[in-house]
């Protein structure tokens, strides 16, 4: 038996139809379009580090200004940001709004800590005369990881305004694609973390 729900079945070839796929398209083609760009921008942020990073002009070296523990506490907060990320799309296709959001918000909450060490790192290193001016290595650096740290910004303030349309609007094909969308931006970021660790830090001690 077919199940009826009183609801005209719309044709695809209607306007409206052919309309909300063009669409979802655009949308779709501009997200990646947008991922594209940042992968552009971090691979010439790192190849710049790479080149200015011997350049210290007598500053504080790698070795001298790298905290080890505290980078790893940092990773350890992304990657299970990430995870709790995956828990949330993995609600949403569960249709289960109230675990969804619940996920999202620990996810806004790890991030909103990583964000918060990183800030407290900088302010650390200026205390102690490490500024942007201080080196071309110093340049270089801070440069690439805090634009990684205003992309995080940015991804927070994403999923907290998805989170907020999913409370208005609960779950339907448009808040489905926001949310997976924010979530494969927020995994993009961890892999970018995952660079930044093993290059700029891990490298830089072990130098």
């Amino acid at each position: 038996m077919v199940e009826t729900t009183g609801r005209p079945i719309p044709d695809p070839k209607s306007s409206k139809h052919l309309h909300g796929t063009e669409e979802e398209e655009k949308n779709i083609l501009g997200f990646w379009i947008f991922l594209s760009t940042d992968l552009v921008l971090f691979a010439c942020l790192f190849a710049t580090y790479l080149v200015l990073r011997t350049h210290t002009d007598g500053g504080p070296t790698t070795a001298q200004l790298f905290d080890i523990p505290m980078f790893t506490l940092e990773t350890f907060i992304l990657l299970t940001s990430s995870f709790t990320c995956g828990l949330a799309v993995r609600e949403m296709r569960y249709n289960n709004l109230r675990r969804l959001l619940g996920w999202l918000a620990v996810t806004v909450l790890l991030g909103l800590i990583f964000v918060g060490i990183e800030a407290s790192e900088f302010l650390s290193y200026s205390s102690e005369g490490a500024t942007m001016q201080r080196s071309a290595f110093l340049s270089g650096f801070f440069t690439l990881v805090g634009t990684h740290g205003l992309h995080v910004s940015l991804g927070i303030v994403w999923m907290i305004s998805v989170g907020i349309q999913l409370l208005r609007d609960r779950i339907h094909p448009t808040t489905a694609r926001k949310l997976f969308n924010a979530g494969l931006y927020w995994h993009f970021l961890d892999v970018v973390w995952v660079m930044i660790y093993t290059v700029v830090y891990l490298m830089g001690v072990m130098k």
